[in-house]
């Protein structure tokens, strides 16, 4: 099952977001992800991020969300998740 977390930051957090870049990065690779890079502001700059999962439930993609470094670091403002459907 695709799950799409979308999340986006809390205003003024991209030095959150810096620290815990590796990480999470890390954290990425270590786990069921299929894509996965940051949403960006009118700047450029990073201010949320776009995962695909690849899990076997919604429970299993709200246990990684939880450990995700980034939301441990108190990064984001909101987070959904959506079933996601890969047509292309």
């Amino acid at each position: 099952m695709l799950i799409a977390l979308i999340a986006k930051d809390k205003p003024g957090a991209l030095p959150i977001r810096q620290e815990n870049r590796p990480a999470h990065v890390e954290y990425l690779k270590a786990t069921n992800v299929a894509q996965a890079g940051p949403l960006l502001d009118d700047n450029g700059e990073m201010c949320g991020s776009l995962v695909i999962l690849d899990l076997h439930d919604m429970a299993a993609a709200q246990d990684w969300v939880a450990h995700d470094p980034y939301n441990k670091a108190g990064l984001f403002e909101s987070t959904e998740l959506i079933a996601w459907n890969k047509v292309i």
